[in-house]
């Protein structure tokens, strides 16, 4: 059948795993002339558990420093197998030594390692050191082969514990601390207390980062780690307060450790309470005596310590009100009543009542509230049915139609009047009849006159003879009841009349006349006072006006005259030759 069997007794895989066997086969029985043939067959022994696991050493030893953090892998150790496969799987674990509540093992299901992590923080100061004794063994056992075992083995370990500068410790992983709003400015709050774990054991420094804006209402004392108030504080506004405290070694200021700090503020008495809304209070016109109307209810920002209860009373200051009552419910609450039978809007439509509120804190405050009662008219069953100024019209007998019609007569009324005053305004004549009707004639150019020869330019023949000015033109908007003065003189007193004289006349004639305007009116004339006795000194008319007046005389005066007496005197120039 050509079957195939072991001819050593116990093979070792470990030993040797590969075995070729050649096979022939002859026929004839194998007698001389037949034929064979030959085959090789690879035979591999496959594995079974025969072998426990060992560790290569009996002791070991690992250095790991205090700084290392907690749940962080800090070392390897592994024990042999000369199986392989499922038969060579690997469970790690610490039977025994001080360093078991520290150390944690676990096994690398890859390499069959045991991995070696930190449990709990490590502490150079307190332990330098710990023992362990680790064990590994197989997690499939073959019971055939346990006459072999036992299949696990044990090892210890030594882990040595590195000292490493550490930054300071605070007593507390948090703090919690406490301060009374409205507390002055550098108030203590509480204490912070940090130490340098070393064996050096360096003085700390405390200080706050002021980070953030809450930071800023602390300060702390870098010795001693007292906290302080900087600013003042109100509870209602921010009722807590987190801040981060700082503190570091002076000998080596980069180890900083950091510890977080609660800041409740206590609640004090400090706002009075006052009405925990705007009341529209409503009383009915057909109201009886003792009647409720409204009940009231208070608020207060203190705590419930400082302002949950209530008092209300009517100020006692005010004289005895006779329309309304208060009456405190002894929960809070109050309520308003009426203390008589009926009221009426004709009379008086609305109500004023001061309520008065205190609480219950230390020291109690109290605020004073005034409510505004208003009259309305109320069916039988108390619902308002209005408390608008329009009912008094009604009650009086006139409708909305009627009124509607008395504001429109109104409006045509003035309508009629405002177009009367119009059309009068209208035919007004104008208050001048000409152009020409002026109190003032001004002439206004810009001409270069023609020297001493422009005998032209300007008529003064006015200002010399009076009588040329034109006569007064009256306006038409008034008509006088008198006759107006004659403003008319003869000839020859007007000839010889000096101007000052005549300015005078005509003021008397304007403050005496009663057909002029009745306002003010300005009069302008120009007066250089009386004639010189030695005569105009004028070029004017000097060309075509001849002169009585011997010059010759100009021109014994010297050289500095000779110019002059050639223009007024008979005297030739000299011409050169």
């Amino acid at each position: 059948t050509g079957v195939i069997r072991t001819a050593l007794h116990n093979m070792d895989r470990e030993a040797r795993e590969h075995y070729s066997v050649v096979i022939q086969a002859k026929d004839m029985a194998g007698q001389v002339g037949g034929l064979s043939g030959s085959t090789t067959v690879n035979i591999t022994l496959t594995d079974v558990n025969d072998n426990p696991p060992r560790f290569p050493q009996k002791h070991y030893q690992l250095y790991v420093p205090e700084s290392a953090q907690v749940g962080s892998a800090v070392g390897k150790i592994k024990a042999n197998d000369a199986d392989t496969g499922s038969n060579a799987d690997m469970k790690y674990t610490i039977i025994n030594g001080d360093g078991s509540g520290v150390f944690s093992i676990s096994t690398d299901k890859e390499t069959r390692e045991g991995i070696l992590s930190l449990k709990k923080p490590l502490n150079y100061e307190k332990k330098k050191s710990y023992t362990l004794n680790i064990e590994g063994a197989n997690t499939h056992l073959d019971f055939r082969f346990s006459h072999l075992g036992p299949f696990k083995d044990v090892t210890m370990l030594k882990v040595i514990v590195g000292d490493v500068d550490e930054p300071p410790l605070f007593t507390m992983p948090s703090y919690v601390m406490e301060v009374y709003e409205n507390a002055k400015i550098g108030t203590p709050v509480g204490t912070v207390t940090a130490h340098d774990p070393d064996a050096a054991n360096s003085l700390v420094r405390y200080f706050i980062d002021h980070i953030t804006e809450e930071d800023r209402y602390f300060t702390i004392d870098a010795s001693t780690g007292t906290i302080k108030t900087a600013k003042i504080f109100d509870r209602e506004e921010t009722p807590w307060y987190n801040i981060t405290v700082a503190a570091s070694e002076i000998d080596n200021p980069g180890l900083v450790s950091h510890v977080p700090v609660g800041v409740r503020i206590l609640d004090v008495n400090d706002n009075p309470p006052e009405l925990a809304r705007d009341y529209d209070v409503v009383v009915c016109e057909n109201t009886k005596p003792g009647q409720v109307i409204q009940t009231i209810t208070a608020t207060d920002k203190d705590n419930s310590a400082n302002g949950a209860r209530f008092h209300f009373s009517l100020d006692e200051g005010l004289s005895l009100n006779p329309n309304f009552t208060l009456r405190n419910n002894e929960d809070n609450t109050a309520s308003i009543l009426t203390k008589r039978r009926r009221y009426s809007r004709t009379t008086q439509d609305t109500y004023y009542l001061p309520v008065l509120i205190s609480d219950g804190g230390v020291p109690p405050l109290s605020s004073s509230s005034t409510l505004t009662i208003r009259v309305c008219a109320c069916e039988r069953d108390g619902r308002v049915r209005t408390c608008h100024a329009e009912a008094f019209l009604s009650s009086a007998g006139l409708s909305t139609g009627a009124l509607i019609a008395i504001l429109l007569c109104i409006v045509i009324l003035l309508a009629i009047v405002v177009l009367f005053i119009t059309l009068r305004r209208s035919k007004k004549e104008p208050l001048i009849i000409s152009e020409e009707d002026v109190r003032e004639n001004v002439v206004t150019y810009d001409d270069e006159g023609g020297g001493e020869e422009d005998t032209e330019a300007f008529d003064i023949t006015a200002l010399r003879n009076p009588s040329a000015a034109e006569e007064l033109k009256y306006r038409r908007d008034v008509r006088p009841e008198v006759k107006p003065l004659s403003r008319h003189h003869p000839s020859s007193s007007l000839d010889s009349i000096d101007v000052q004289e005549f300015i005078k006349q005509r003021l008397a004639e304007a403050d005496l006349d009663p057909s002029v305007p009745p306002y003010d009116s300005l009069q302008t004339y120009a007066y250089e006072g009386h004639r010189s006795e030695a005569g105009s000194i004028s070029s004017l008319d000097s060309a075509t006006t001849h002169s009585d007046q011997d010059y010759n005389y100009l021109g014994d005066w010297g050289p500095e005259f000779k110019k002059l007496a050639e223009l007024y005197g008979e005297i030739e120039p000299e011409r050169t030759t």
